[in-house]
This record gives C-alpha cells, structure tokens and sequence, in this order.
C-alpha cells in the first residue's frame, strides 16, 4: 500500500481515493490489512483491506461466503478481472495499482516469484543493507516466540491456569524431542505433576511413577531393578488410580540409542528429583548462566549399563546434553518467559526471553548452513531462530511482499523488464 502514488488514486468507478492510514499488516487468518482510514471521495471509511494480484481470487478464496471480509472497505489488485462483492451481496470499492507504481516494481516481483534458487531473493540478497536484515530478524524473532506460545495459551487454559503444571507438561515433550513428544504428553496428561510432587524426595519411586504410567513395567523382566519398579507401581497405581499410556506409541526406531525414550524417561525422573517447583524457580533466577544448570541431570546407575530394560550395553552415563539442553532453553524456557511477562505486563521476562537467546548458541542444522553459505551466519540462537522463521514462514512460501528484505529487493532499479500479466 505504501508503495503506491497516494496523489492520484480512485476506485475502479472514478471516486478519489485518500489512504490516510494504511492499517495493520495481519500475519493471522482473515483480510491483509486490519483497521485502515480510508477517504473515498467525501466519506471516511475505518475497515479493512484485502490485496489480490487479481480480483478473480476473491471468489475462488470463497470470501464472498466468509463474514470475516465482511468489513472490509477497499479491495486492492493489479487486475480486475471478475466484479466481486461481500458475502451479503454488497459491491466493494475496487482499487486498480495496474498503472500506480513503476513497472520495474512489478518485473522485480515476478523476478522474485519465478526464482528457482533456495530463496526467491538469493541473488539480490548482497545488495541489501545488513541494517534492514537486521531489524527485520528481530522483529520476526518475536514473531516466533509469538507462534510458539499460541499452545501454551491453549494448555494453560485447559489446565486452569496452573503454570506449573503447564510448564510440566511441556518440559516432558521437550525431553521427548520431536518423534516422541506426543507420547511425553500423553504421560503428564495421565500422571500430573501433583502426583510426582508427593514422591519428589524419593528418586526410585518417581522412576517407577513414570515408567509405570508410560506402559514400560507391563511385561516380565529378567533384571531386578525393573521388577522392583513394576512391584512398587503395581501399589502407587492403585493408590493414584493411574492409567497407563500404551507401550506401543513409544518409538525407538531410528533413534540414536542415547534418545531412546527409556533413557528420557529416566533423566525426566531426575529432573523432577532434583528440582521442584521448577518454574518458579526459573521465573525468579536473575542470572542467565543459572537456567541450564537446572536441567543439568544424568540417568540413574542402572541406566550406565542399559539402554533399555534386560538388555545390557558398554557402560557409560547417560546425561542430558548440551545441545538437548540448548533446544529445551530455546522451545520451551524462553515462550513460557516470555509469555509470563505478557500475562503479568511486566516487560522484564519478556526481555529477559530474548537476553536468553542471545546468550545461547546457534543450532547446526540445514537451513543454517544454507544461510551460511550465503554469508549469513548466526552469532546464537536468537539469529539461528529468526533465520528459520524468515526460510519456513517467508522465503518458502514466496512471501516476499510481506518480507522486508523483499520490499528493498522490489524498489531496486536494476531489474528492467516488461510486466506480464
């Protein structure tokens, strides 16, 4: 909208056309601009905006059937090719751009939406100054703490507000990484943290909680220990009226065997040992060196030798790692702060969300050295996670006019062509 000639618009029927304020860009579901002030020839419309390369979209979107676009006051596109109208039959003033920015704007775009290189805008990146880069990584930065914290709302609500339990629930789909994260929900669900709360000084007891509510003590075992766990389980079910998971929703296939979900399940139990009230505790930790010590923690001896209940290995503890430790800072310590400073409207957590990030370092993974190759490296996590946002939610899906890197590469002047429609 900004990159239009605001001295000479009208609407398709000749009325003139003022923008007095361009609305809110809605990353969301529903119009593209929310809350605009719009003048259409003598009278001021507040609503919002919906931008079509053609007007045709609207129908084959089906917002004519959608009381979401019902208010929608101006109705932008290059091309008009089909009248449209809102979902009670009213006509919307339709704003054609065809003839209203310079051609190389739109040549630059199609430049863009032809792109078959890893980015859209892969060979114009260098000529963008690193200042835009960087502002923009910021702001997307929030933008996915903001998507993340979205199932935390959901969950806190469905758990009363009960931030401890919450944090509980996602701290165990944490140590579930991303293939065994569902059945590590399924476990709290079935086993709340004020069951663990009542056993939290007695190490043997909390194991056989959670392996006894994970399924993993149904069968007949050889060794002693699990059989001790499986006899102290059979009476704390009783007494809780737990509900084990099923076994089977476990995986282990094609997991490194330091990830199998039995060596998790046993270092969640030291978690839960070693620390109670563990999001109070995070809440009121002041320095940024103390968050990672808390998840600090080793499975219990039987585990040096084991992977897996009866089956032996070559001895050695299994702890939880660094880079675990990273991921879990990043997923799930730094959403839950920073959504903690927007439920208590204290700004503090919220910037101290972010001081997390930054002192935490950069994930290894392809996308990163993708962007590194083309010369952009992550100092640390809050780079590494901006980068990420930008490819998934921007560079992937051709979002390039919503991108602003792609706006600095539509007004370069160096792109000549002839637009096609």
């Amino acid at each position: 909208m900004k990159l239009l000639k605001n001295n000479f618009l009208q609407t398709e029927s000749g009325e003139k056309i003022q923008i007095i304020h361009a609305g809110e860009y809605n990353t969301n579901a529903g119009p593209d601009f929310l809350n605009a002030r719009i003048r259409i020839g003598d009278t001021l419309w507040a609503g919002n905006v919906e931008i079509h390369m053609k007007s045709s979209a609207w129908n084959a979107h089906r917002h004519q059937n959608d009381k979401a676009y019902d208010n929608i006051v101006l109705h932008v596109v290059y091309k008009n090719d089909q009248p449209v109208s809102r979902e009670d039959g009213s006509t919307i003033p339709c704003l054609i751009v065809k003839h209203q920015f310079d051609t190389n704007i739109y040549a630059n775009y199609q430049s863009l939406m032809g792109s078959n290189s890893w980015i859209p805008c892969e060979r114009h990146l260098y000529k963008v100054p690193s200042i835009v880069l960087q502002q923009w990584l910021h702001r997307l930065q929030v933008e996915r703490i903001e998507e993340k914290i979205q199932p935390i709302l959901a969950a806190l609500t469905e758990n009363q507000h009960n931030w401890e339990e919450t944090f509980y629930q996602f701290l165990a789909t944490a140590f579930g990484a991303r293939i065994n994260a569902e059945p590590f929900l399924q476990l709290t669900r079935a086993l709340p943290v004020k069951v663990l709360a009542r056993h939290k000084n007695n190490l043997f007891q909390l194991e056989a909680l959670l392996f006894g509510t994970a399924g993993f003590l149904e069968e007949k075992f050889a060794d002693a220990y699990p059989n001790e766990l499986k006899k102290e389980f059979s009476f704390l079910k009783k007494k809780y009226g737990l509900e084990p998971v099923k076994k089977h929703i476990w995986k282990f296939l094609r997991l490194r065997p330091a990830n199998f979900p039995s060596i998790r399940i046993a270092q969640f139990a030291q978690l839960i040992y070693k620390s109670s009230h563990l999001f109070s505790k995070i809440t009121e930790s002041r320095e940024i060196s103390n968050l990672a010590p808390f998840f600090e923690v080793t499975a219990s001896a039987y585990w040096d030798d084991h992977y897996r209940f009866d089956h032996t290995s070559i001895s050695r503890q299994k702890s939880f790692g660094t880079t675990a430790i990273s991921l879990l800072l990043i997923n799930t310590v730094v959403p839950f702060l920073f959504l903690f400073g927007k439920y208590r409207d204290e700004d503090a957590y919220c910037e101290r969300a972010l001081d997390v990030l930054e002192h935490v370092p950069a994930e290894n993974n392809k996308i990163l050295k993708n962007w590194s190759l083309m010369g952009i490296q992550a100092a640390n996590a809050f780079e590494s996670q901006a980068l990420l946002q930008l490819h998934n939610n921007y560079c992937k899906n051709f979002r390039c006019l919503d991108c602003a890197v792609g706006h600095k590469v539509l007004l370069q002047n160096d792109q000549p062509g002839q637009v096609s429609e």
